[in-house]
């Protein structure tokens, strides 16, 4: 859609309309992206176009032509400019990351001479222009400098972790397997979340985590008090090899999942109503005869549940230590999850990823822009900052349990996660047996 200027909406349709074409979308997108820019002029200075106001802080000057690629083609755009020189968009950057890292994905395969026909002719009408191994690299250079840069950045405290590995197809020496991408969420002490790495791996064990955890931990990551993940033994053995003293609760989610898989059909909804009332607690009292109830009520329904509740269920409890606000959020991966599927939705226009720093180089980038979304608090960290399990009436009754336990008894194992809260506070002896 060549314009001299920005249009008004009516007459933007009536260009649309009479231009025709087999992609009337990207012209559209063209009129939404321009608008998006006159908008954000206005902000920059305080005034619509020719208005008089007190609060006007500059001039506009004109406009300059860039061409911005989308997967829905070339959008021919003005960008407005200023008398000051002050104005820059900020609508390109984050938006444009994302889309350059999928364009060379796809660029990347024919190159490599591992693509279609249908694939060139698809980067080619994305690109709207020829292309070949010289202009990927050029291309990709300054994107994977920012990826490299957002990957050494230096952390800080995150009392809460959520971990978790998602699973894409690479190619690799002409065959195509299946790599692993760790991914680790963290929660920092003003409860704002972001995406602390993403890692691409062979395979998801021990090693591979505890290489990730130690390079966070040379990365200035500090204060971990709760990770939360699967029953994935490499997360746990990383956890308590680096995060010595942290909590770690197994996903509540995953744990239903694995239960239910042991009941009868006609049973799940009665069990899944069964698990929810023990997770959602709010008493010590309550915990203990729920799970008493539950565990009996299967032993004679169902032996193989009984079993299960009676040997893991301790390991999805960690996360009664914790403030109570917190904690619907921190016992399951829910919130990386939905990351995860994010992921998914992007790269099942790949399908096969040409090589493993493709693969890094697209969610990375998807990473930092879910990082800079998540502009809003997740957590109320003041909470954690004044809370004591002294304060809790739950975590009390754990305190009090703590003498005279056979350690192999139910009540035992919920006592034993009490040493693992993350405070400096001491603990009076008199009240833990009060």
């Amino acid at each position: 859609m060549a314009k001299k200027k920005p249009m008004p909406l009516e007459e933007a349709l009536q260009v649309i309309l009479a231009a025709g074409g087999d992609n009337p979308f990207r012209m559209m997108l063209e009129w939404m992206v321009q608008q998006a820019l006159e908008h954000e002029m206005t902000e920059h200075l305080g005034a619509e176009s020719y208005e008089r106001s007190e609060e006007r802080l500059g001039y506009r000057n004109g406009h300059r032509q860039r061409v911005f690629t989308t997967r829905l083609g070339d959008l021919e755009l003005l960008i407005p400019l200023d008398r000051d020189g002050t104005f820059s968009t900020s609508l390109f950057e984050r938006y444009q990351r994302s889309e350059k890292a999928l364009v060379l994905s796809l660029m990347e395969m024919y190159v490599q001479g591992v693509s279609t026909r249908k694939v060139k002719g698809i980067t080619e009408k994305l690109c709207g222009r020829a292309f070949s191994a010289s202009l990927v690299s050029e291309l990709a250079k300054g994107l994977d400098e920012k990826v490299e840069d957002w990957q050494n950045r230096t952390l800080g405290a995150y009392p809460y972790l959520i971990v978790d590995a998602t699973y894409q197809k690479v190619r690799r020496g002409g065959r195509v397997i299946s790599q692993g991408v760790l991914i680790v969420l963290g929660i920092d002490s003003e409860g704002m979340r972001e995406i602390l790495e993403v890692r691409v791996a062979d395979t998801e064990n021990e090693t591979t985590w505890s290489d990730l955890f130690r390079d966070l931990k040379r990365r200035g990551l500090k204060d971990v008090q709760l990770v939360t993940s699967d029953d994935h033994e490499g997360i746990k053995a990383g956890v308590k090899r680096y995060f010595q003293g942290a909590s770690w609760q197994r996903c509540q989610c995953h744990f239903t999942k694995n239960v239910l898989a042991l009941a009868t059909k006609g049973q799940k909804t009665e069990l899944k109503a069964d698990l929810r009332a023990i997770f959602n607690a709010e008493d010590m009292n309550d915990l203990l005869s729920r799970l008493e109830e539950t565990v009996h009520k299967w032993s004679e329904k169902r032996p193989a549940v009984a079993d299960k509740l009676d040997e893991e269920i301790v390991d999805c409890l960690a996360v009664f230590c914790f403030p109570g606000p917190h904690r619907k959020r921190l016992r399951t991966t829910n919130a990386l999850e939905r990351f995860n599927e994010e992921i998914r939705r992007r790269t099942r226009v790949l399908r096969i990823f040409p090589n493993e720093h493709s693969c890094l180089r697209l969610i990375a980038t998807l990473s930092m822009e879910q990082s800079e979304d998540w502009d809003r608090r997740y957590l109320d960290m003041s909470l954690l900052k004044e809370w004591s399990p002294l304060d809790d009436e739950l975590s009390r009754g754990m305190l009090k349990m703590t003498e005279g336990l056979d350690e192999t008894s139910l009540a035992g194992q919920l006592a034993s996660l009490v040493p693992a809260w993350p405070f400096d506070k001491p603990v009076p002896a008199g009240d833990s047996k009060a």
